[in-house]
């Protein structure tokens, strides 16, 4: 996709500050951004996480890959440059929510480490916790909850991650989840325990 540079843009600053917005929600935002195979529960993980986190009053947003699909990015493919720009445009929504200080919860395949990575770059240091849903292929496939595994084996689906297109695990990720043998439940604990450990929330067990 070419890229276009506007000249004659310039940036606006408004009155409210970044303190401002976090006295006015009593937290501070980030973007936790989940990272795996299809099939490894990343939006399954998302969704109780984003439900944990405002039972206990913090405000959270997940952006689904598939959801985003159906709007901001309809008109993107699955070939290495559109990926890219995918993540890419994700990257610069999630700094808007985390900006704005939500707790933005991102679940993508995202295959690739550099796309990954100028994500971390768009935000302020500590404000992008990357979780790895680590699940194999094989366990991964056996699910085959959208029966994409299928129709990539069959070629019905061209450059599916795992399959026909690589993924390029995380090599240092803030945390690692291993969804072969956690639940859900557990999981989405794990990564509670760490944004507590780290200070992003405060949150209460009941």
């Amino acid at each position: 996709m070419a890229e276009q540079k506007a000249t004659n843009i310039k940036w606006h600053h408004g009155k409210i500050t970044k303190e401002d917005r976090e006295r006015l929600l009593d937290q501070k935002g980030l973007t936790i951004w989940l990272t795996g195979l299809s099939g490894s529960g990343k939006s399954t993980i998302a969704v109780e996480l984003e439900h944990a986190l405002i039972q206990n009053k913090h405000q959270a947003y997940i952006l689904d890959g598939d959801n985003i699909r159906h709007g901001l990015n309809k008109n993107l493919g699955f070939s290495p440059e559109d990926r890219t720009e995918n993540i890419r445009r994700i990257g610069e929504v999630a700094k808007l929510f985390t900006e704005a200080n939500i707790i933005t919860i991102a679940a993508f395949v995202s295959p690739y480490r550099e796309d990954r990575d100028n994500v971390r770059k768009l935000l302020d240091y500590g404000k992008f916790v990357e979780v790895y849903v680590k699940c194999s292929l094989e366990v991964c496939e056996a699910r085959d909850t959208k029966g994409l595994y299928k129709k990539a084996r069959a070629g019905e689906v061209k450059d599916f991650t795992g399959i026909s297109a690589p993924y390029e695990e995380p090599l240092d990720p803030e945390l690692t989840v291993d969804s072969s043998k956690l639940s859900v439940e557990e999981s989405t604990r794990e990564i509670l325990n760490y944004l507590e450990e780290k200070g992003y929330v405060k949150f209460e067990y009941s």
